[in-house]
């Protein structure tokens, strides 16, 4: 309740602020709805997406010279310039984004230095783009007749723009591609398991921020009717930077927190310092600079985050019951499912995996053990596409799966977990779940931003919220995952698999962290899941554990396989008690 008061309020001040501020104020807010509009698409691709840019400055420029030269030269509609801009940003914002998202680490911020720049020069040195000097004449926009010809008339598109496209970040956020969008930074290669297809999702979110920053292009040409290359220069792609960061990288109201922040503080600095200094100088950029260090140090997630600690957060709840999602088909039981033969890899002169071979059945459940070091974490990876077999085969269902990415190994029906949690520790612990669902829905980003998707993210919901009620954690939806202690952040990522509905379970240590009579329940709900027609293969240190639920064993050691057989028979084998325990001279 209290936010949306809070929510209201800002509206009403946003409305009356043009109609009682003096003009430079409001030519402030201009600049400050501005900014606000390229800092969210920044908040989306970099705080939420993990993708650095320093060139989106340059996409402003695309979307005001676009119109800039179709008004003034081919005499086009300034309205229909706006969607002959967004196409020709959206085929630049491709080429680079092809070209740019293939580099990681330091490498891609430089890249995006690196056209930012050449886009700026090209700004400035076509004869058809005025040069330096600039394109004058920009005819103004006009609504229903009306001509937007002032600052305080033009407040009022600029603002309903900006809201618009808080709405519509926010609507793609929540939904299944927003999940996935959240993974991106810190667990990709898990949203690879679970068959999202991430260098396109990528690719779409460095083309989302690129066409919010042409829109704000767009608007900044028919609010000064002038355009020329300053603006849209390396600088302002920092500063838009700063922006997102003073704000709060991660939260979308961020943006205009820290668009306004830092459009009044260098203005406030610009008027104040040259006075104090008694002589004219950018020193606004040395106090200013110094300023972002210290909330740096005090702040680092930004002021949204810190300031909505202290807001009561609103209860949430699902919605009604809805239709549950389709149920896979599960294969007959005792079919063959899965098959390993001569499979190897090795990293440099260490040989992780020697020659590996074994079958599987559907239905059964299969341990994979052997000591700290024998390989087995090393299968799993190469059985889910994280990483490729340097020989041999792997089959599932008959059908050879080491040559497949990870998303389509997903889409056969394997489902893991990880020897390391890997979970997005901001986000709730239903939304971690409902990642696990992502191939069983099929809305797209176009339909989720218009909030087209809301029946089918009910049902993904619903299927997340049921799976952790199966493993003990129906109250705990809409906490953090990353509050809960490890042994629950292991159920949790178990729920996720149950989410994919696969036809084989891969599960690494699954019962590390769990206390006893925790192991106990996880022991229940996996011969649930066996009697479900689910096919589970394990791999886990706690011999109790494995001995008492598995069907049949197969010992790894020093990446080969030492035995194979059911757990009597492990249990009295020679060699794996010499390769657990050691030989007695």
């Amino acid at each position: 309740m209290m936010r949306r008061a809070l929510v209201l309020a800002a509206l009403a001040l946003l409305a009356a602020a043009p109609l009682v501020l003096p003009q430079f104020q409001v030519t402030l807010l201009n600049y400050i709805g501005l900014a606000s509009i390229v800092t969210l698409g920044l908040v989306l691709l970099t705080g939420i997406g993990g993708l650095i840019s320093f060139g989106q400055a340059a996409f402003v420029g695309v979307g005001a010279y676009a119109t800039a030269v179709l008004t003034t030269k081919v005499g086009m509609s300034p309205w229909l310039t706006l969607p002959a801009g967004l196409a020709v940003t959206l085929v630049v914002s491709l080429f680079l984004g092809f070209i740019t998202l293939r580099l990681s680490g330091h490498y891609l911020p430089l890249g995006t230095i690196a056209w930012g720049i050449a886009i700026y020069f090209v700004f400035g040195n076509l004869d058809f783009l005025g040069k330096y000097s600039g394109l004058a004449g920009i005819p103004p926009l006009t609504v229903l007749g009306w001509r937007l010809g002032d600052e305080r008339a033009f407040y009022y598109l600029i603002w309903a723009i900006t809201l618009l496209a808080l709405l519509v970040t926010r609507n793609l956020l929540d939904s299944r591609n927003g999940r996935a969008i959240r993974a991106l930074r810190n667990r990709g290669m898990m949203a690879e398991n679970f068959g999202v297809d991430t260098a396109r999702l990528k690719i779409i979110i460095f083309v989302y921020a690129a066409l919010l920053a042409a829109v704000s292009g767009w608007l900044y040409a028919h609010l000064l009717r002038f355009v020329s290359p300053q603006p849209f220069g390396i600088n302002d792609s920092i500063d838009y930077q700063f922006m997102a960061v003073i704000g709060g990288a991660t939260e979308l109201w961020g943006a205009v927190i820290g668009a306004a922040l830092l459009t009044l503080l260098k203005a406030w600095l610009r008027d104040l310092l040259p006075r104090l200094m008694e002589q004219s100088g950018n020193f606004e950029i040395i106090v200013f600079g110094l300023l972002v260090i210290v909330m740096l140090h005090r702040t680092r997630d930004g002021l949204v985050p810190y300031f909505a600690r202290l807001i009561p957060t609103p209860a949430q709840r699902l919605p009604k019951k809805v239709p549950p999602l389709p149920p896979r088909t599960q294969p007959k039981r005792d079919e063959s499912l899965l098959q390993l033969k001569g499979v190897s890899k090795s990293f440099g002169a260490l040989a992780a995996v020697k020659s590996l071979s074994f079958d599987m059945r559907s239905g059964e459940i299969l341990g994979l053990i052997g000591p700290n070091g024998a390989g087995k974490s090393t299968v799993f990876n190469l059985m889910t596409g994280v990483l490729a077999a340097d020989a041999g085969e792997i089959c599932f269902r008959g059908k050879r799966v080491d040559n497949l990415p990870g998303r389509d190994i997903a889409r056969c029906g394997l489902a893991r977990t990880y020897q390391h949690v890997h979970l997005v520790p901001s986000m709730s612990v239903l939304d971690n779940a409902a990642i696990g669902a992502h191939l069983r829905g099929r809305e797209g980003v176009l339909s989720a931003s218009l909030r087209l998707d809301r029946a089918e993210e009910a049902r993904l919901r619903q299927e997340a919220a049921c799976r952790l009620d199966w493993v003990g954690l129906g109250a705990h939806l809409f906490e953090a995952a990353g509050t809960l202690p490890l042994g629950s952040q292991r159920m949790v990522e178990i729920a996720r698999a149950l989410c994919a509905d696969p036809l084989l379970l891969l599960l690494d240590e699954p019962a590390a962290g769990l206390r006893y009579l925790e192991k106990q329940t996880l022991a229940k709900l996996l011969f649930s899941l066996r009697e479900r027609g689910v096919s589970i293969l394990l791999v886990e240190h706690d011999m109790e554990f494995v001995m008492g639920l598995v069907d049949r064993i197969v010992v790894m050691n020093f990446g080969e396989k030492l035995a194979e057989g059911s757990p009597r028979e492990i249990q009295s084998s020679p060699e794996v008690i010499e390769a657990y325990l050691g030989s007695v001279e």
